[in-house]
């Protein structure tokens, strides 16, 4: 390991994170700090249906502004299903039920500074059951675009999230190998 951990404190902590402050050394002998944020679990949905993607649009506070991003994520529970996880986050954010679920993946949100890992899955199969958003969630807006539309948002700065981003990379490498063995 390249760096040792000397100590470490919690400095602050909510439902939804905890922040600490680690004390450590690296191999070349300094000594310095580090943050971590430390947060549960979470997941990304990129449902699917056709030609169609179904996206949310909700108001991001750390930005300031109204964000287009895949529904996405977390329970603040440690040890959650990923699969129940990223059904519940679906139904929660679209109030879509998925026939099927496929794990795409798992990416880290923000390993520079944060420890949360992030479930990708495909949702295919849907059927509307009514949303269920949480009470931060009242402002959210399910929208639909086609496939080209929602790759010309990526490329022109419209969907600027890069758990979106880095889902859409996944889910394309496994529909290109998924079509190359079918051959």
């Amino acid at each position: 390991m390249s760096i040792r951990t000397l100590s470490s404190r919690e400095v602050y902590r909510n439902p939804w994170l905890r922040l600490r402050e680690d004390q450590i050394e690296r191999s070349n002998g300094k000594k310095g700090i580090y943050g971590v944020v430390e947060k549960d679990d979470c997941a990304v949905i990129l449902p699917i249906e056709g030609d169609r993607i179904y996206l949310v649009e909700q108001f991001r506070y750390t930005i300031g502004r109204r964000a287009l991003e895949a529904p996405q994520g977390g329970w603040e529970r440690p040890d959650v299903d990923p699969q129940e996880l990223a059904r519940g986050e679906l139904r929660e954010e679209t109030g879509l039920v998925a026939a099927s679920m496929t794990h795409l993946g798992t990416m880290w949100v923000a390993y520079g500074f944060a420890n949360q890992k992030q479930h990708v899955f495909l949702a295919t199969g849907l059927t509307q059951a009514g949303s269920d958003p949480d009470p931060e969630e009242h402002d959210l807006v399910l929208k639909t675009a086609s496939i080209a539309e929602f790759e010309q948002m990526l490329l022109d700065g419209t969907i600027q999230d890069v758990c979106t981003l880095g889902a859409w990379g996944l889910y394309k490498l496994w529909r290109e190998r998924r079509d190359t063995l079918k051959i």
